[in-house]
């Protein structure tokens, strides 16, 4: 990563960590900016209880199903994937975070995004799908489908605590994987390997 952007990326956590517009930052013990590095964006919904408690994005449950799913892809948090959520703080009782919740915390994703420059961003689950590209429709309609807004290829998937709760939706997520892979050797890395794709 570049030094201008871990520059830029440290001015805007900063900001994020002094943000009290609105209520969820009284109620969570940290701020979870984002982690890891160019290459592809990876953005959830929010931080639950062990994000909450670390500090990190996705290293709970859902976490390490993810950084499974991403491994299958070839891909790592430490090397090609930047993993952010459309809320930067916990919702309460691990609750979906509201439409004004989103809305207001999104400016801060939007600055991430414009920092990273994505060409490939997948989006994790209905909250992330319709935060991101404003549309009403649900992740079950547009998942597995390519969506591109000014540039950047998203494509929408199962969010991994669905996987948890549901394991039959785990051949779509590999599905969407597959077609991840594809776009990345198209846009990003045509030499970029995986171990299954």
């Amino acid at each position: 990563m570049s030094q201008t952007i871990l520059a830029e990326l440290e001015i805007l956590k900063q900001e994020v960590l002094a943000c009290r517009r609105c209520r969820l930052r009284d109620g969570c013990q940290q701020v979870v900016f984002g982690e890891g590095r160019p290459g592809r964006l990876v953005i959830g919904e929010g931080p639950g209880a062990e994000e909450d408690r670390q500090g990190r994005p996705f290293v709970g449950a859902a976490g390490q199903l993810l950084d499974k799913i991403l491994a299958s892809g070839g891909f790592d948090r430490q090397v090609n994937a930047y993993i952010a959520n459309v809320v930067k703080c916990r919702p309460p009782s691990n609750r979906v975070p509201t439409a004004q919740e989103c809305a207001t915390c999104l400016r801060h994703l939007e600055a991430q995004i414009k920092i990273l420059k994505p060409k490939i961003v997948l989006l994790l689950g209905a909250t992330a799908l319709q935060a991101v590209l404003k549309t009403p429709q649900g992740i079950t309609r547009l998942r597995g489908k390519w969506q591109e807004r000014d540039g950047i290829y998203y494509m929408p998937t199962f969010h991994p605590a669905a996987l948890l709760r549901d394991p039959r939706r785990k051949i779509d997520v590999w599905h969407d994987i597959q077609l991840l892979v594809a776009k990345y050797r198209e846009v990003v890395d045509p030499n970029h390997t995986s171990p299954f794709c």
